[in-house]
């Protein structure tokens, strides 16, 4: 039977294979990083520190406002999108974009591979 890290490669290696997908990681709560598919590895850590933190100030923000928890944050700059969706109580999901692809596929992807992420980690 497959561990935890091999089953959370699968459904990564299943997000980035999602037409425009560039990259894709997991990450804990508090911003450590899981697992991630990035072309610059050596930036995974931060990338997933950085996307915990801005999902966690939209969350604060949300709930403060008495708006209730956002279901995803969206970062869209001229060469690409940031989509950070949290995935439980433990973890977060995050992938990387291209500017030029419509989001409705990838948006419902990334719920369902949010959904499994919850439910390998709880």
């Amino acid at each position: 039977m497959p561990d935890t890290i091999d089953m959370v490669d699968k459904v990564l290696a299943d997000l980035k294979k999602v037409g425009g997908v560039e990259a894709c990681a997991a990450a804990s709560r508090d911003g450590l990083l899981i697992r991630a598919i990035l072309q610059q590895e050596y930036f995974s850590e931060s990338f997933a520190a950085m996307s915990a933190t801005m999902l966690g100030a939209a969350e604060a923000a949300t709930t403060e406002l008495g708006k209730g928890v956002p279901h995803r944050v969206i970062v869209e700059s001229e060469h690409g999108r940031l989509i950070a969706v949290g995935a439980g109580r433990r973890a977060l999901l995050i992938v990387l974009v291209d500017s030029e692809t419509g989001l409705g596929l990838i948006l419902l992807e990334l719920d369902k591979a949010a959904a499994k992420l919850k439910e390998l980690l709880a």
